[in-house]
């Protein structure tokens, strides 16, 4: 694939990133690429593929060794997911996985917690999802319905979510819930429902346009008895403020698999256009194709840079909610127009499901949808304008 920025290298790579990069890369070549057609017509990644990244070493590779981790940072994470978006493996959750689920674990669960699950998600013995969506809530989370009521020393779960990003596979899934009806956003809970409770339905894997590998499913919860010591945190109603603090890393990681999406949608089309004809010319020699392609071009490394700043104060702790806002707002919109000029450069050939780009151009649509639609993100981001 050709290489669309010939004199800019991310500020925040070193040596050991790059040899993580090099093994990434030639893992999700030789053991994921070869499956993903299969893994797309069947709707679904095989679960092997957990256990084999996981003995590979590319689950949660943030969470400390003690907890069976890779011991590294964000940095970490950010080559890997960057590497399997490169390949083509849009659908598979280890975003959801290691960079959502296994940080609120780690960050907010006590040591049994993390020592009961944190290893387990390393190996890819367990898989990770997190129920924030409900059938009539989306991105206001303080309106959610589900309700986990104590009795004893257990709480009661009952509502439904959906929209689960690992629904089918998962084995455990952070569930937000009220445990406090009346107090709003203070009522709100995370608690760790493991799918072999009594009581817990996994719902359909649902059709969408665009990600087709990935198991995004409905789940149900109807009377599933859950021990209190499975809530994250000490207190009841801290739920939503642990939501709020690790919102940004989400926010981020969209705009990253944004930035990446847009490259390899350039790259694959200056190959096209260098190889298709027309009028006895490269499409490439065209006026318009090679000014279309300076634009996104353009925009790409505008948002590469970005993001690469984000992504180092976030390392540093100073990544605001208003910031992680901007970029997942941007980038991603940027991602949908980069690719619609891209595909459109394709001609009849980008409306064909057989070219990458059609899939790209169909993968990019949730981008401004999950992690909070990009209107809730424009309404953040104006909050800072006094």
């Amino acid at each position: 694939m050709t290489a669309i920025f010939e004199n800019y290298e991310s500020p925040w790579l070193n040596d050991e990133l790059r040899i993580l990069q090099d093994a990434a890369r030639k893992f999700f070549e030789t053991e994921f690429q070869p499956h993903n057609e299969q893994w797309i017509k069947d709707g679904i990644v095989g679960r092997e593929a957990w256990t084999k990244a996981g003995a590979a070493g590319l689950l949660c590779a943030e969470v400390p060794t003690e907890y069976g981790g890779g011991g590294g940072s964000y940095l970490h994470e950010t080559v890997v997911a960057e590497e399997q978006l490169r390949a083509g493996i849009t659908g598979w959750g280890n975003q959801v996985h290691s960079q959502i689920v296994a940080p609120y674990v780690w960050h907010y669960g006590n040591e049994e917690q993390r020592q009961r699950w944190l290893p387990k998600m390393a190996s890819g013995e367990m898989v990770g999802a997190i129920a924030m969506t409900e059938p009539n809530t989306g991105s206001d989370l303080q309106s959610v319905k589900t309700t986990a009521a104590k009795d004893g020393d257990d709480y009661i779960i009952n509502g439904a979510k959906t929209y689960i990003t690992n629904g089918q596979h998962c084995d455990l899934v952070v569930v937000v819930a009220k445990t406090d009806p009346n107090l709003g956003a203070k009522g709100i809970s995370l608690i760790v429902v493991e799918t072999d409770n009594p009581g817990f339905q996994r719902g359909r894997n649902l059709d969408k346009l665009g990600q087709s590998s990935a198991d995004t499913s409905e789940m149900f919860f109807a009377d599933c008895r859950v021990p209190q010591t499975n809530r994250l945190g000490d207190e009841e109603g801290k739920g939503f403020i642990q939501l709020m603090q690790q919102l940004p890393q989400e926010r981020l990681n969209i705009a990253q698999a944004a930035v990446v999406e847009m490259e390899r949608a350039i790259a694959v089309t200056i190959d096209f256009v260098k190889e298709r004809k027309a009028f006895g010319q490269r499409v490439l020699d065209f006026q318009n194709t090679k000014f279309k392609l300076a634009e996104c071009k353009t925009e790409a490394l505008i948002a590469r840079t970005f993001v690469d700043q984000c992504l180092l104060k976030h390392i540093d702790g100073q990544l605001d909610a208003s910031t992680a806002s901007m970029a997942k707002y941007w980038c991603t919109q940027k991602q949908n127009e980069i690719i619609d000029e891209c595909l459109q450069l394709h001609g009849g050939a980008g409306y064909m499901d057989e070219y990458e780009i059609s899939r790209m151009y169909k993968d990019a649509r949730v981008q401004k949808i999950y992690g909070g639609t990009n209107e809730i993100m424009k309404e953040l981001i104006s909050r800072t304008l006094g």
